[in-house]
């Protein structure tokens, strides 16, 4: 079994900013939401857990593991489970964003397979070659801004290496990353298209299970632990971030 956790609800996300490798911390409400997935998580008792290098993935997999009472379980981290990287839109407000370059353009770079954001000049601050926890990636792995399908072909490597092996081996993996790390998972464990992946939106803090036959394939239909409607409820207000009306 396959379980996929977006992290809590971030601080930026409360304010409705783009936030790609800037690392904030989750909010009280991410917080909490890290403690109900833990809570779902006694229903399917994982037995390894990978997590991206970015603190809000790190905390809301310690705070589930804790509620869970899975503290003692294995973790491995990684930049290939990090989020999009969002380019020069990192810090700025969605819906602001929006207002000023139009929805559409704006949809391209949130929800497109193969648009990138505009990229961070090399010598901004917030670059990740700046970042010690990066310290040993060579220089072109470092992405100044990210499509989709850069993050599938970051991500993509990950699964087969690293969570694959655990998944043969009868093991409960629990993933806990990002809306477009997720996304990109979901893309090929679901097949589906480079054209509807733009409508697919991955609720905060709530745990979405894959269970697969001897040859990895799904077994069943992917289901979210709880109250399915919430999780429905949820994945529409992410999609409606970007409306210009907030602004």
């Amino acid at each position: 079994m396959l379980i996929l956790l977006r992290h809590g609800e971030s601080t930026w996300n409360a304010k409705n900013l783009f936030t790609g490798w800037i690392d904030v911390p989750l909010s009280e409400r991410g917080e909490a939401e890290a403690r109900a997935a833990g809570s779902l998580l006694r229903e399917v008792a994982p037995d390894v857990v990978h997590t991206s290098l970015l603190t809000r993935a790190i905390h809301t997999a310690n705070l589930a593991l804790f509620e869970a009472g899975l503290s003692w379980l294995p973790v491995h981290r990684s930049w290939r489970l990090n989020e999009r990287h969002y380019g020069a839109l990192q810090g700025k407000d969605k819906a602001q964003t929006t207002a000023e370059f139009g929805e559409s353009q704006v949809k391209l770079w949130r929800r497109s397979y193969d648009v990138p954001p505009p990229p961070l000049p090399l010598d901004d601050p917030q670059h990740p070659s700046r970042e010690v926890r990066y310290a040993s990636l060579a220089a072109d792995a470092l992405p100044a801004s990210e499509c989709l399908k850069d993050v599938v072909g970051r991500v993509l490597p990950y699964w087969h290496d690293a969570i694959v092996p655990s998944l043969r081996r009868g093991q409960r993996v629990l993933v806990v990353a990002h809306g477009n790390s997720l996304r990109a998972l979901i893309k090929h464990l679901e097949g589906i298209s480079d054209a509807d992946i733009a409508e697919l939106n991955v609720p905060t803090g709530i745990p979405r299970a894959y269970e697969f036959d001897a040859a990895l394939r799904l077994s069943k239909p992917p289901r979210y632990l709880g109250d399915a409607a919430a999780a429905e409820a949820a994945a529409a207000a992410v999609a409606r971030q970007a409306d210009a009306k907030k602004a």
